[in-house]
Parts: structure tokens; C-alpha cells; sequence
């Protein structure tokens, strides 16, 4: 017979981050796969409850990311996230046609997100969308913090390149994460603007 407590616990993952997970796995793998990724993280979920640590969130995103990478072949994703991000850039036009401003500022960092590796774009919204602390962004990609920093001040560099289409060689020094036009500030400002499904709430 099935624990009662082990089936309460397990709806309340499911009901609390569910959509958290859907999220992380279309910017991973487009909305074509993530309801298959979802499905897969919330078995593995079932069978390993014992093993889910609080905060669960950090642990499902690292489970959703092991799905992503041993069932998807990398071309396979690159394909479903590329239509993604263009069903992402062109939706607006129909949806926002009256709010120019609003509509090119989306444009331009969705644009600028699709113009990043998939390594640098992950890292973004998992701070941006996610709201995962540094510490916990390691967990899920699989490095230490200090290694993390590193990532993501690189990052964070080129996507401020992409933004102002200037090239490699220019610099966004660490203080542009705390303005409010910095980069990951730009990034987290279109998580409220995403096709249902993509956005975080």
C-alpha cells in the first residue's frame, strides 16, 4: 500500500514547482519536449522521494537537466529551443502591437539570449527566471560557486555585448548586475512577458 504521507508530499512538489520545472525545461529544450521532461523529473521524483532535499527546487532543476542531456540529442535541442525563442520574438508583435516600447525591449533580449551558448543562457535564467541563488545554480549545472561566478560574470559580459551589439572585446564589469538596466536585470524583466508556459509565476 501506497504512504499517504509519501503521495501528500509528492502532490505538494508536483503543485509547487511543476511549473518551475516546465519552465526550465523549454528554455532547455523547447516547448516541443518539456512536457516529456516534465513528466520523466516527476517519476524519478516519485521513485527517488526519499532522496529530495529542502529547498527542492535546486534538485528537481538538476534532475530536469540530467533528463534534458541523456534523452535529448544536443541537435535535437538546439532545433526545439531555436523554434521556441522565434515563437517567443514573433508572438509579441500580435500580442503587444499597441506598446511599441515594450515589444522592441523584448525583441532585443530575447534576441541577445538567442544570440548566447546554451551553457550561458541556462546559467541567466537560472539566476533570472528561476530565482536560484549563485550556490544553488551550481548545484544544478554540477560546479562550485567560485566557478560559477566565473561562468556567469562571462556570461553576463556577453550577453551585455549581445544587448549593445558591440563585440567580445568590450567590457561590463561585475557592478552591472546591480543596475537596473544591467543584463541579468534586462533578463528577469522578460520573464513577465513570456507565451504562457514559458514564464515563471
Amino acid at each position: 500500500m501506497t504512504d499517504p504521507e509519501a503521495i501528500a508530499r509528492f502532490t505538494t512538489l508536483y503543485d509547487q514547482h511543476s511549473r518551475q520545472v516546465y519552465a526550465y525545461a523549454v528554455s532547455r529544450a523547447g516547448r516541443q519536449l518539456a512536457e516529456e521532461v516534465v513528466s520523466d523529473v516527476f517519476l524519478i521524483t516519485w521513485r527517488r522521494l526519499a532522496d529530495v532535499p529542502t529547498p527542492a527546487l535546486p534538485w528537481l532543476l538538476t534532475v530536469a537537466r540530467n533528463v534534458v542531456i541523456d534523452q535529448f540529442r544536443a541537435a535535437a535541442r538546439r532545433q526545439s529551443v531555436a523554434a521556441e525563442l522565434q515563437t517567443w520574438t514573433a508572438e509579441p508583435q500580435a500580442a503587444y502591437a499597441d506598446v511599441a516600447d515594450q515589444v522592441t525591449e523584448r525583441l532585443t533580449v530575447l534576441t541577445a539570449l538567442a544570440a548566447l551558448s546554451e551553457a550561458d543562457r541556462e546559467l541567466l535564467t537560472l539566476l533570472a527566471w528561476q530565482g536560484l541563488t549563485p550556490r544553488q545554480a551550481a548545484e544544478v549545472v554540477g560546479c562550485s560557486t567560485p566557478t560559477l561566478f566565473v561562468r556567469l560574470h562571462r556570461a553576463r559580459r556577453r550577453l551585455e555585448h549581445a544587448l549593445n551589439g558591440t563585440g567580445p572585446t568590450g567590457t561590463a564589469g561585475d557592478q552591472t548586475r546591480r543596475r537596473p538596466d544591467s543584463p541579468v536585470a534586462r533578463v528577469e524583466q522578460t520573464r513577465h512577458r513570456l507565451p504562457e508556459g514559458g514564464s515563471i509565476r
